[in-house]
């Protein structure tokens, strides 16, 4: 049975035997690695029911904290008390920036309204004033000048306060001598040595109407002395020097204009 017989020569068969013999060989091999594949695939453990239990469990802690904190915070909002959640430092830190966030954001909130009230306000007014054609600061320049550079000790310099409409539109102020002040300081400024309004202090109402351009003008005549607000201190003669005088309406100032007393 082993030998070869056929009318073909004897290596002829014998190759035909080893290349089926080869050819079972690998055969058997994919066989066998297929099977071992398969079983290897097949032995990967399925979830355990307990294991799955176990996760769950956690999965279900793991969330209660924040269903706690948030019960926490929604009573501790409804309080007004910020207090740390039982469930840990955790959750309490949280429901404290939770509170945190919202108390500022209700302060924003309630001071957007406040700001927006005040905006309004500021408005209307504004709206006021414009109907009304008073002068705003802003259209209004004031400027002081002394009659002479140079006086002598005993003199009465004399000063002019001119006020001028320096806007677009015609409006009116009220210009009279209780929101008028000239006041004469030392050179440098440091020292208030008087003002128009210490002694004679004025409230009668001057209202003028100021096309744009036009000015105002009002003469005041100074002693020479000291004066202080209600002219309770003795007043005395200033002694020569350099002094400077401001004009003033309301919280408008002029520029310090420098004279000379010898």
């Amino acid at each position: 049975m082993l030998e070869p017989n056929g009318p073909l020569p004897p290596e002829i068969y014998w190759r035909r035997r080893a290349l089926a013999v080869g050819v079972g060989v690998v055969v058997l091999a994919l066989v066998v690695w297929l099977v071992l594949s398969l079983t290897g695939g097949g032995d990967d453990p399925e979830p355990d029911p307990a294991a799955a239990g176990v996760l769950t469990s956690e999965t279900s802690t793991t969330r209660t904290p924040t269903s706690s904190t948030g019960e926490e915070t929604d009573e501790d909002t409804a309080d007004g008390v910020a207090a740390a959640g039982p469930g840990g430092s955790s959750g309490g830190t949280q429901s404290g920036s939770s509170q945190s966030g919202s108390s500022q954001s209700g302060s924003s909130q309630s001071s957007t309204p406040s700001g927006s009230a005040a905006s309004s306000s500021s408005a209307a007014a504004s709206a006021s004033a414009v109907a009304a054609g008073q002068c705003p600061d802003q259209a209004l320049a004031v400027r002081v000048t002394a009659d002479r550079p140079n006086y002598q000790v005993g003199e009465e310099p004399e000063f002019t306060i001119v006020i001028t409409n320096i806007g677009t539109t015609a409006c009116e102020r009220d210009l009279g001598a209780g929101l008028q002040q000239v006041l004469v300081y030392s050179l440098d400024g440091s020292r208030r040595l008087w003002s128009n309004t210490d002694c004679f202090p004025e409230s009668t109402a001057d209202v003028r109407k100021l096309a744009p351009g036009d000015q105002a003008a009002f003469a005041v005549k100074w002693s020479g002395t000291t004066s202080e607000p209600g002219c309770q201190a003795p007043r005395e003669r200033v002694p020569a020097g350099a002094y400077t005088v401001v004009g003033q309406l309301g919280g408008l100032r002029s520029t310090p204009e420098p004279f000379n007393i010898a």
